[in-house]
């Protein structure tokens, strides 16, 4: 690997190369820090996420060109989940010895700029250490909104329909396959392969989400990184109600087949397993045709899989199936755990 300052120029290089046009910045990377200019009636919008080696990710089964995107995409899923349009993005790498081939990162940040041209997005500045242990990779998005519009997980009212973009659990469900072994072969599009690619290569509902906000559809909205369970949880808590899920409605994703063929251990995989980065979010029913229409223009499928009631000191979310109502335990994924 080059040293240093000649692997910062190459990444400066390559964010050079980018053609998306951004008038209000000033300054991008090579000085001390980044000049921009925020847009008048809009409000800004910042995230982070970190993702460390055996905790986020594994090198032994990690595709280079995949972990560039994922890398940025659980950040822009953050920005989507406030209803918002990302625009910047930072990156911070702590980067061991076992990760410092030329090859790895041209493929890691073929990933990362592929996708961040997509999504209109330019990186703008970062860091880069080394370190005695793990790979770390800090991601950072700026984003905005039209000013008042941002999309809090705190608005959510008595009879909103809760609904969810995609399907659940193909991510769970790749990171069990590669716990067991599987490893990815690209040009292969059975539906293993597709299970391994949706945990290491989620799509952030980037456009659905801007739409969201933009329109004003969605009373309150969070995205699925910790299990639709936990998450659902979090918007009931600081909206200070409960929610109902139908059991039958909620879209279990094919490729949890692969794991369990138990309905009820399915199910768990679907709402508890996370890293789904889809789209949870409530909205006045009498939106539902629009928000169908949404989606179908995004081409995502979109359901609703229950509604939000009074708060019930009992349980923050509910399980319905035909013949009862039971609180539903809000398990998911906590990194003090692994």
């Amino acid at each position: 690997m080059t040293g240093e300052f000649a692997f910062i120029n190459r990444i400066r290089e390559r964010a050079q190369q980018s053609r998306v046009t951004t008038p209000e910045l000033s300054l991008g990377i090579g000085d001390d820090t980044a000049v921009f200019r925020p847009r008048a009636g809009r409000e800004l919008l910042i995230t982070t996420d970190l993702l460390v080696e055996d905790v986020d990710f594994k090198l032994a089964y990690a595709v280079p060109r995949w972990l560039g995107h994922k890398a940025l995409a659980v950040s822009l899923s953050d920005i989507a989940a406030m209803g918002g349009t990302p625009r910047y993005a930072m990156l911070t790498l702590a980067i061991p010895s076992s990760a410092r081939s030329d090859e790895f990162w041209e493929a890691f940040f073929d990933g990362y700029f592929a996708l961040a041209e997509s999504c209109g997005v330019v990186l703008i500045g970062g860091d880069i250490s080394a370190t005695p242990h793990g790979l770390a990779l800090d991601s950072c998005v700026l984003g905005d909104c039209i000013t008042g519009r941002a999309i809090r997980r705190s608005g959510a009212r008595v009879g909103d329909g809760v609904y969810v973009t995609g399907k659940l659990g193909a991510s769970a469900a790749g990171l069990q396959l590669l716990l067991r072994g599987a490893r990815v072969h690209e040009a292969d599009a059975a539906l293993e392969q597709r299970a391994l690619r949706a945990h290491l290569r989620p799509d952030a509902r980037v456009a659905f989400g801007k739409l969201l906000g933009e329109r004003g559809l969605a009373h309150a909205l969070i995205d699925v990184s910790d299990g639709l369970a936990q998450d659902l949880g979090h918007l009931c808590e600081v909206s200070h109600v409960s929610a109902v899920l139908e059991r039958a409605a909620v879209p279990i994703a094919a490729e949890v087949g692969l794991i369990t063929t138990d309905a009820d251990a399915a199910f768990q995989l679907a709402v508890s397993g996370g890293e789904d980065y889809e789209l949870l979010f409530t909205a006045d029913d009498k939106e539902a045709a629009k928000l169908q229409h949404l989606a179908h223009d995004c081409a995502l499928p979109l359901t609703r899989i229950g509604e939000i009631v009074a708060p019930d000191a009992s349980a923050k979310v509910f399980l319905r199936t035909a013949d009862k109502r039971e609180p539903l335990a809000t398990r998911g994924y906590d990194h003090f755990t692994v």
